[in-house]
């Protein structure tokens, strides 16, 4: 193809120069302007589940049943896979900057339809474009923050940021203990305000995501360098003034591309299963694992307090949940740097799985507050173990293929695991309901229980080693020079092959 011809050829220290950098205010600015998109995807979850009984009325609501809204978070799931797949490949080709804007103005119109639902049919079209729109920020803003955040500080940022999911899902729960109480908001008009609040959030997010460079590492492969360099020395400056300290000298070596403005579909595909199959089949099995338990499980846990329970107000129960999750990626994330990739994903997929399944066992003796305590421990752990597996995706292919890779072992994994596993809670608690036995659920724990333990066997068996390891050390550059000059595994900081998995 005309357009995937060498362009240029240029040997470029940019990578080593971003990964040297010490941590300042200005990383601060990536981490706000990009992460706090799982704040949104975080808000938007947790508003339709702690909403399940206010959609139900005919007169206020939207008329909908418990499998309607099993079926509402199936339908937001396949839009989020859908816009992974065709807005990662764009990210990819056009850069991490123009999606990452665009993805947001995606968000923030559907969600502000999602707010003016007249009928299920408009809420569900509504629900599967705002997924549209999260699924490509996943794509876009994995891949600008890991190939601008320095390599000794990838790990705990990757970690924390994609837990703060559950800040999102703090808030949502909060906000909708007032928002749907009748006595402070009138129950037609409450639920429409939390989707509109989601709006507002995301308009200020991108006041901030303006500020945010692109990639320096894309420009360069897609034969603008020049504006590369000019991006790096403005970083360096910035960071080298609000640290007030000289920067470290540049240790790794330069390396050499072979530039093209764009890479072909074939040839990525090409690289992700012909060069790499056991990172392939490493990431699949994290994305299903924690892609069905979380699905699965928090995408009904309202629908199952209020019906197995009668908890009438479940914001409180979420909030807590949510914290819980939110805590576990702070705290453990930065021993992705210090223990390391392997061990930390393996220990925390293995145990959260064993509890998920011995709660499964003792489902039918627990009531409200022991059922959330189960949950506060379980996910305390699989939070730390699922936001790694975006870090895993990110870091273990080369960086033409980033965003695509990302967004296709998210929708592969979500789909098996965000599809189904809504759809297979909501019948089972259609089913439990009408005998108000919640034992019926417990198929659902031991199945993700499963998933979860054999994606941390996955990990200990084929895990990559990727704490404090540049990015084109971890998979070379499609473009690099010497990147089909051989195979062979490796774990140095500096390689001379694709380094195959």
């Amino acid at each position: 193809m005309a357009s995937d011809v060498e362009i240029g050829r240029i040997t470029t220290d940019i990578p080593a120069r971003l990964d040297r950098l010490p941590w300042a205010r200005w990383h601060w600015m990536v981490v706000i302007g990009l992460g706090t998109v799982w704040i949104l995807d975080g808000l938007e979850v947790t508003i339709v589940g702690s909403m399940s009984d206010a959609l139900k009325p005919t007169d206020t609501g939207l008329g909908m049943s418990s499998f309607d809204i099993g079926l509402a978070g199936a339908v937001y799931v396949a839009g989020a896979c859908l816009g992974a797949l065709f807005f990662g490949q764009l990210t990819d080709r056009f850069g991490r900057k123009k999606l990452f804007l665009l993805t947001l103005g995606v968000y923030t119109f559907a969600t502000v339809l999602t707010a003016f639902a007249p009928n299920p049919l408009w809420y569900f079209i509504a629900r599967f474009i705002t997924g549209m729109g999260i699924g490509g920020e996943y794509a876009a803003i994995n891949s600008a923050i890991d190939e601008l955040i320095p390599k000794h500080y990838r790990g705990r940022v990757d970690v924390a940021i994609n837990g703060s999911f559950w800040v999102g899902a703090a808030l949502g729960s909060l906000l909708t203990i007032p928002l749907l109480d009748p006595k402070v908001v009138d129950p037609a008009l409450g639920w429409r305000l939390a989707f509109g609040l989601g709006a507002v959030l995301a308009v200020g997010i991108l006041v901030v995501r303006r500020h945010v460079p692109e990639s320096p590492r894309w420009l360069f492969i897609h034969g603008r360098e020049d504006e590369g360099e000019q991006i790096v020395r403005d970083i360096e400056e910035t960071v080298h003034r609000e640290s007030h300290h000289d920067l470290p000298q540049v240790h790794d070596d330069p390396i050499t591309i072979r530039q093209r403005r764009t890479i072909s579909i074939p040839e990525i595909a090409k690289t992700v299963f012909t060069l790499y199959p056991k990172r392939t089949v490493l990431c699949l099995s994290l994305f299903v694992g924690q892609a069905f338990l979380y699905n699965a499980f928090f995408f009904t846990y309202g629908d199952a307090l209020t019906t197995f329970f009668d908890v009438k107000q479940t914001g409180w129960y979420l909030a807590i949940f949510a914290v819980s999750n939110f805590l576990g990626a702070l705290l453990l994330s930065r021993l992705f740097d210090t223990v390391g990739r392997v061990k930390m994903i393996t220990g925390t997929y293995i145990l959260s799985g064993v509890l998920l399944a011995v709660a499964g066992f003792v489902l039918g003796s627990l009531n409200a507050t022991t059922l959330t305590l189960f949950g506060v421990v379980i996910f305390f752990f699989a939070s730390a173990g699922a936001s790694a597996a975006y870090l895993t995706a990110s870091e273990v292919f080369p960086l033409e293929t980033r965003a695509l890779c990302i967004a296709f072992f998210y929708a592969i994994g979500t789909a098996i695991g965000g599809i189904s596993g809504p759809l297979l809670f909501g019948a089972l608690i259609d089913q439990a309901s009408k005998s108000k036995d919640i034992t019926h659920l417990a198929i659902g724990y031991f199945i993700g229980a499963t998933l979860m333990v054999v994606g941390g066997l996955v990990e200990a068996f084929l895990g990559v080693k990727a704490e404090g390891q540049s990015l084109e050390s971890i998979a070379q550059p499609l473009t690099a020079e010497d990147a089909h000059d051989g195979g062979g595994e490796h774990e140095g900081r500096r390689v001379t092959s694709p380094s195959p998995a």
